[in-house]
This record gives structure tokens, sequence and C-alpha cells, in this order.
């Protein structure tokens, strides 16, 4: 006899692939059209959902997508632990720089940063759901470095967390060219001078 729960799938487990459909298609259409050409019901009909099921978990196309970003962001941009904080430093930023430039994420990042500039909602949004984890990820990594004897006991964490991702917010909200490899090397060796150098700590 077959039951209900290997007949059919669970309504928790519907709701996941709903949801997963609604991100991808909104990635989708912010790459296709821009951000400002995607409506909910084109996410609508491209995720097969409806447009009832989207606004029981978002209110606006920015919040689909910032939800969508975030996943991306935290999943593909990882700070790893190698016992060498430079390095990792370097990896971090990189598939940051990486993400952010793909043309499945990149309009969708640029859209999201035009909008919150009108929507109060959308950004406290991005600052609690995709700046600060990543300030709290970088801060704790230096922190335990900073614990390992690399970096100077006196030295300013949240500050030289703030010059790290400072050039790549700058860069982004004025539509400049991302730093490369290279840049990228130079920018961290920077800010683990300038963490270094006595009386700047």
């Amino acid at each position: 006899m077959i039951t209900p729960s290997a007949s059919a799938p669970s309504p928790r487990r519907r709701s996941e692939k709903s949801r997963s459909a609604t991100l991808t298609a909104a990635l989708e259409l912010c790459a296709e059209s821009g951000y400002g050409k995607v409506t909910i019901e084109a996410i609508a009909a491209r995720a097969g959902v409806s447009k009832k099921t989207i606004y029981r978990w978002w209110s606006t196309k920015g919040a689909i997508l910032l939800d969508a970003v975030t996943e991306l962001v935290a999943s593909a941009s990882p700070l790893p632990d190698t016992g060498d904080i430079e390095a990792d430093l370097r990896t971090h930023i990189g598939s940051l720089v990486r993400l952010f430039t793909s043309p499945v994420v990149g309009p969708a990042y640029t859209g999201i940063l035009a909008e919150l500039l009108h929507d109060e909602r959308l950004a406290r949004a991005v600052n609690d759901e995709l700046v600060i984890p990543r300030v709290v990820l970088v801060y704790e990594r230096m922190r335990g470095a900073q614990e390992q004897g690399q970096l100077p006991p006196d030295a300013d964490l949240p500050l030289a967390v703030e010059m790290m991702y400072g050039p790549l917010y700058y860069r982004h909200s004025l539509g400049r060219t991302f730093p490369d490899e290279q840049r990228i090397e130079t920018l961290v060796a920077h800010v683990m001078r300038a963490m270094r150098a006595p009386g700047l700590s």
C-alpha cells in the first residue's frame, strides 16, 4: 500500500521547490531584460507559481532578488581558514568580485542598489541580510588571525573590514570596473600593511 507521504511531496518540500523556482526565475529575467523590466507577473509565469504564492513570501521584486543574491553570496564567497589571513582574504574578495561581475548576479545586485535609495524597507534588508553577515564573517576571521598572532593585538578590525569592502561597493555603485586579481592582491596587501603599521592600528 502506498502511503500519502510516499505518493506526494510534503507541503514543506513543495514550498521549497516553489521558492527555489521563484528565485531562479527572478535572476534569469533580470539577466535577460534588466532589473527595471522585471515584474512579479513575469516571475510567477517563469517559475510556474501563482502571484499569491510569491506575495506570501515577498512584497516586492527587490525582496525576491535580494534573497536570491544573498543565497548565492553565502554559498559562492567562502572565507577559508588556512592559517594565512592574507591569502584567505584574497580568496574571499576574489570570489565576491567574480560573483558580482557574473551575468546572473551583476544585473540583480546593481538593480537592488538603485532600488534601495527610495525603498527604506529594502535598504534595511540589504544591510541586515547581505552587508552585516559579510562584515561579521570577515571580522571574525580577522579576530581569529589576531589571536593567532598574525595581526597586531591593537589592530582596528572594524576599520580594516571597511577598508576591505569599501572599494568594492564604491566601484559597483558608480559602475566602475571591478578590480582584477592583481588589484585584489594589492588591496588586501595594503589593508594588511595598514593594520601592521605602528601608530595606525
